[in-house]
């Protein structure tokens, strides 16, 4: 993708700062980052999203990601940390080249994911997760 800003980072067409990398993952800290230390793990190939990154890549992007969380929570003395994949606009993907997040939190960094309700009528939650089964493959 020629117009892709994380495969222009991955060429070195663009300057990062990078924390990690191997032959399919690299790491390198958001340039607009929720608290310092947000880093974001990209697989070197092009995927728009998690969704359509081959299930072995994205194995391997998970066990790079706690690595590096586990590093920049010691680095950056959090109290937390996010661990965040937004797959498609509605979902908050703003660059579509397969992502994830690492954000350290701190109990009052400010920052709010998002709140949750009780959105299911009576046995409606059953009758969904039958549906989403009979779908898995």
């Amino acid at each position: 993708m020629p117009e892709c800003i994380f495969c222009k980072i991955i060429k070195g067409e663009i300057p990062s700062d990078k924390i990690y990398e191997d032959d399919l993952v690299l790491v390198f800290l958001d340039i607009s980052p929720i608290n310092k230390g947000h880093a974001l793990a990209v697989p070197k190939e092009h995927y728009e999203n998690l969704l359509e990154t081959p299930e072995e890549l994205a194995g391997k992007m998970m066990a790079v990601v706690k690595k590096v969380a586990k590093a920049i929570k010691i680095i950056t003395n959090a109290e937390g940390i996010n661990i965040g994949i937004n797959n498609g606009l509605a979902a908050g993907q703003s660059v579509f080249h397969a992502h994830i997040h690492v954000i350290p939190r701190y109990l009052n960094d400010g920052y709010k994911l998002w709140g949750s309700d009780k959105i299911y009528g009576p046995g409606e939650s059953q009758i969904l997760a039958e549906k989403i089964k009979s779908e898995i493959n």
